[in-house]
């Protein structure tokens, strides 16, 4: 039988975290190099959980040790990594590499310096609650689904509870305070999940200011778009 939520996660759930930060992304670890993928996955881990660095290390070695043998294999009792692009014969070492590499950047406290996200993981890991706030209610659907972005808005924080309302007006003043350009503003809120062009006449930018305000002031106190 399938593993439990419980026994997955006491074997493979930080295992999970670095494979899914793998994804849509180039394994190429080398012995002296770590990826682009591992090195946001460091970065962001190091700022949030650094705790479990360990047990990413632990997971990744076991695993790498011990590949789920045929009767696992038939009862379906273990984890299966994503396609991470590598042949099958050179998982086993690729695994090792990215314990090392964990393993030395936590005996030296080597950190990967702050810096905006990098890999789509990465943008999802720091910005959870506004990848849920656009890729739910900025979808190409929108259009369809309500009359305008303020309507979205107004959906998204009558059906959804305040704390993760407040958290996401912080999300976004923290993205904003990145001071990115907005070429760079419209790439993120795209890994974000945004489907759709911000109203006129606002910048990608422009306008996550404006949701940023229209959340933090009570409903029906500001005004229509300009």
């Amino acid at each position: 039988m399938p593993l439990s939520p419980l026994e997955h996660d006491r074997r493979y759930g930080e295992l999970d975290q670095v494979m899914r930060s793998f994804l849509g992304q180039p394994a190429d670890d080398t012995p002296d190099k770590p990826s682009q993928a591992l090195t946001a996955y460091l970065r962001h881990t190091w700022h949030t959980r650094p705790w479990a660095l360990a047990i990413a290390e632990r997971q990744l070695r076991d695993y790498a040790d011990n590949p789920p043998g045929r009767l696992r294999l038939r009862l379906g009792e273990f984890y299966a990594l994503p396609d991470i692009g590598l042949p099958q014969d050179e998982i086993q070492q690729w695994l090792y590499c990215l314990a090392d590499h964990v393993k030395h950047s936590i005996e030296t406290g080597e950190v990967p310096p702050p810096t905006s996200p990098v890999t789509h993981w990465e943008w999802h890991a720091r910005f959870p609650e506004l990848g849920q706030f656009l890729g739910g209610w900025f979808s190409q659907d929108m259009p369809d689904e309500f009359d305008d972005h303020d309507a979205a808005v107004d959906d998204y924080r009558g059906s959804t509870d305040p704390q993760l309302v407040a958290r996401l007006v912080g999300e976004l003043h923290e993205l904003l305070t990145m001071g990115l350009d907005e070429a760079d503003y419209a790439l993120a809120t795209a890994e974000l999940g945004l489907e759709v062009d911000p109203p006129a006449p606002y910048s990608p930018s422009g306008w996550l200011a404006r949701v940023a305000e229209q959340l933090a002031t009570p409903p029906g106190a500001y005004g229509p778009s300009a």
